[in-house]
C-alpha cells in the first residue's frame, strides 16, 4: 500500500499523489479530498494547486501511477505473451494473480484507473496509462480465443471481476479465520482466471 507521505523539501507532487492515493485505498475514490491531501502531505490547503488544478485532476494523476504500477507488474508476470511457446491460458493466470495481489495491498486497481468520475475528462496522461495496462491481458486474451476480440474483452472481463472480488473480500476480512494473506488471494485469483480461460479456449 502507499504510505502515507510527509512533505520534506522533496517531490511536492508526487507526495500529493501518493497521499491521494492512500486516502483512496483506505476510504474510497468518492472520499478523496484535496484538503485532506493536502494535510497528510503536510502542506497548506493551496499548496496542491500549484500541480493540479482540480480534484479530478488529482484523481486522475492517482488513477495514472495506478496504472503504470499495474503494467509494470503484468509485464514482468507475462513478458513472453503473444509469442510462439507462450502459454496464454498461464499468462491470464499470471496477471490475475499479480492484479489481485495488487489491489489486496492497496485497496484500489482498475476502479480506481477507470472510475467513471474519469470518463470523458481527456486526461491524455490517462487515456495512455488505461490502454498500456490493458495491453498485456488483452493479447494473451486474444491468443485464446483467436482473435475474437469481443470473446477476449468478455474473458478479461470476468478475470478481473473475480480477482478484484477475492482481493475486496479479503480486504474487508471474509477470510480472516482461514488466516489467508494477499499470496493466498493472488493463488485463487490465478486458479479461477485459468479456469475461465481453458474453458474460453475449449468453446472456440
Amino acid at each position: 500500500m502507499p504510505k502515507r507521505a510527509g512533505y520534506h523539501h522533496g517531490d511536492l507532487k508526487a507526495a500529493l499523489i501518493e497521499s491521494a492515493r492512500t486516502l483512496i485505498a483506505e476510504r474510497g475514490v468518492a472520499a478523496l479530498s484535496v484538503a485532506e491531501v493536502a494535510r497528510r502531505t503536510q502542506v497548506s490547503g493551496a499548496a496542491p494547486y500549484r500541480h493540479f488544478p482540480s480534484r479530478l485532476a488529482l484523481l486522475a494523476a492517482a488513477a495514472t501511477e495506478t496504472a503504470g504500477d499495474l503494467t509494470r507488474r503484468f509485464q514482468a508476470a507475462c513478458p513472453f505473451t503473444g509469442l510462439p511457446g507462450s502459454d496464454p491460458v498461464a499468462d491470464l493466470g499470471a496477471v490475475a494473480a499479480v492484479y489481485a495481489k495488487f489491489t489486496a495491498e492497496n485497496g484500489a486497481g482498475l476502479d480506481l484507473v477507470f472510475a467513471a468520475e474519469l470518463r470523458g475528462i481527456g486526461d491524455e496522461d490517462l487515456m495512455d496509462a488505461g490502454r498500456a495496462v490493458m495491453e498485456p491481458p488483452l493479447r494473451a486474451a486474444l491468443s485464446v480465443t483467436g482473435g475474437d476480440a469481443k470473446a477476449a474483452l468478455n474473458l478479461i472481463g470476468r478475470m478481473f471481476a473475480t480477482a478484484h472480488g477475492y482481493a475486496m473480500l479479503w480486504r474487508n476480512g471474509l477470510y480472516a479465520d482461514r488466516q489467508d494473506t494477499a499470496e493466498d488471494v493472488a493463488v485463487e485469483a490465478a486458479a479461477i482466471a485459468r479456469i475461465l480461460a481453458a474453458a474460453q479456449r475449449a468453446a472456440e
